[in-house]
């Protein structure tokens, strides 16, 4: 690799992403943890009028983490990896400049009209993609100035071979164009009709296509937004937090086509003893099975790029949340191909383990490595020293027992509904009423919220750290090479 050491990195829309990585993160983050408060205690829906109701926050919550923070993240660390690896700096091309500066203002303004039109009702109500006609276009157009911005660097670069962060990145941006497009084509009432509210649409898919391109969209969001954009940022944090090389870059190469063929054709397991064809049911079981490969190929790779290196855990928080992260994206893609297989569904489908193990990805896995990758950048962005390594530590550990209590409580949850709804008597009666599962919930409803809150009170310690590490922390002389600098 060339020597970009002489070259002035442009970290300006890095930063601009980070802050609202950090704001969108507060927000979502709030609002899973009133709507966990409210479902187990149903009294608070009534506190906040038709506005604060479980149906117009969840919503909110699902694409306030999901478009507003993940996408926040993935768009900070490509500003800040893109440029390092490819070895050019964004100041060498004013257009791409403007191309980035453009991105970040209409990503932005689209998320903020996000928030407003969820929160007053108006979506499309189908699972991730619940923004209306207008806004949908608005996403295209900032995906499409993400894509210059990609191909822009790469065409200008000076480092000829693509290290393997670029290929997930690609692979994000890509799928995701193709999936967005595909899910969210729809027709405009108030257009073609002539009347009603300009903000609503109908899909031009019905009954059980619309199902199928549902999950295949919903599923691969996130394959393509919390799975391929976070491999492609522990791939490069770890080695260059740890010092280390990456274990082995052919396996990081097999691992990533295993992942590109079978991640697409395992949606269908979103749709089992529904009226899908069986076939399709079957190959989505199938694909969710193999996926433990190259997913567990990705993990194991990172696990092993810290062989004898360790020790690195005791002294080095960032590390801490980097492994951990790996280690629950392992626990996270084992779970969900166990979930796909139909004996299992039988029991887990509908249920709160299904939520469980969104959150003990989404929490463990994503989250975590968004908020080490700003940690990792933050010195390097700021040109200061992290503000806290003592309320790194402390964020970590709460976090973690946070994340702890919410899947356990969930996996409980979830295992006994299913086993409730499925109890007969001699008779072939159900033995319980669905008002039965409910009461015997409450107290892992309980849980998850306190945990939840827990998450949101570490949160917010990472936000105050990464504030105060770019207004007072010790400035740097030069940029840190490897091993980030923190004050005690």
């Amino acid at each position: 690799m060339q020597n970009g050491a002489n070259i002035e990195y442009d970290y300006s829309i890095a930063k601009a992403f980070t802050w609202a990585t950090i704001l969108f993160g507060i927000i979502g983050m709030t609002v899973g943890v009133i709507l966990a408060f409210q479902l187990a205690f149903p009294e608070l829906s009534n506190l906040a009028g038709e506005y604060g109701t479980f149906g117009r926050l969840r919503p909110l919550h699902t694409n306030g983490v999901a478009f507003g923070f993940t996408l926040s993240g993935i768009f900070a660390t490509w500003y800040y990896v893109g440029q390092r690896v490819l070895k050019v700096s964004m100041k060498e091309s004013p257009f791409l400049m403007g191309v980035a500066k453009l991105h970040f203002f209409l990503y932005f303004i689209t998320i903020l009209l996000a928030v407003v039109t969820l929160t007053m009702g108006i979506s499309t109500s189908k699972e991730y993609a619940q923004l209306e006609w207008p806004l949908d276009l608005l996403v295209v157009v900032w995906w499409v100035l993400w894509g210059v911005s990609i191909f822009g660097l790469i065409g200008i670069r000076r480092e000829r071979t693509l290290y393997i962060s670029i290929w997930y990145y690609i692979a994000a941006f890509l799928a995701i164009a193709m999936l967005y497009l595909f899910n969210n084509m729809e027709v405009p009432t108030a257009l073609v009709s002539g009347y009603g509210s300009i903000m609503h649409s109908v899909s031009m898919y019905a009954g059980t296509n619309d199902a199928l391109v549902q999950w295949w969209y919903g599923h691969n969001a996130v394959a393509f937004v919390f799975t391929t954009p976070i491999i492609a940022m522990i791939y490069y944090f770890l080695p260059k937090e740890s010092g280390q090389n990456v274990y082995s870059y052919k396996l990081s190469i097999a691992a990533f086509w295993g992942l590109m063929f079978v991640y697409l054709w395992a949606g269908g397991h979103h749709l089992l003893y529904s009226t899908v064809p069986d076939w399709m049911q079957t190959m989505g079981s199938t694909m969710s099975v193999v996926l433990i490969l190259p997913s567990w190929g990705s993990a194991i790779n990172m696990l092993l790029t810290m062989k004898g290196e360790w020790g690195q855990l005791q002294t080095n928080p960032i590390i801490k949340f980097l492994v951990l992260a790996s280690t629950f994206y392992m626990l996270s893609t084992i779970e969900g191909p166990i979930q796909a297989i139909k004996s299992v569904n039988a029991i887990a489908h509908f249920t709160d383990w299904i939520p469980g193990h969104v959150h003990d990805g989404v929490l463990g896995w994503v989250a975590f490595m968004v908020m080490a990758s700003i940690f990792h950048m933050a010195p390097r962005m700021f040109k200061r020293e992290l503000y806290s390594k003592s309320l790194m530590e402390k964020q970590f550990w709460l976090q973690t027992i946070a994340i702890v209590m919410y899947f356990t409580s969930m996996w409980i949850a979830g295992i006994t509904q299913g086993m409730m709804w499925r109890a007969v008597d001699e008779y072939g009666n159900l033995v319980y009423a669905f008002i039965d599962t409910v009461n015997v919930l409450h107290p892992y409803y309980t849980l998850r919220a306190v945990g939840g809150l827990m998450y949101l009170t570490g949160f917010f310690m990472f936000a105050y750290n990464i504030y105060k590490t770019a207004t007072v922390g010790r400035p740097l002389d030069k940029e840190p090479t490897n091993t980030t600098p923190m004050a005690a």
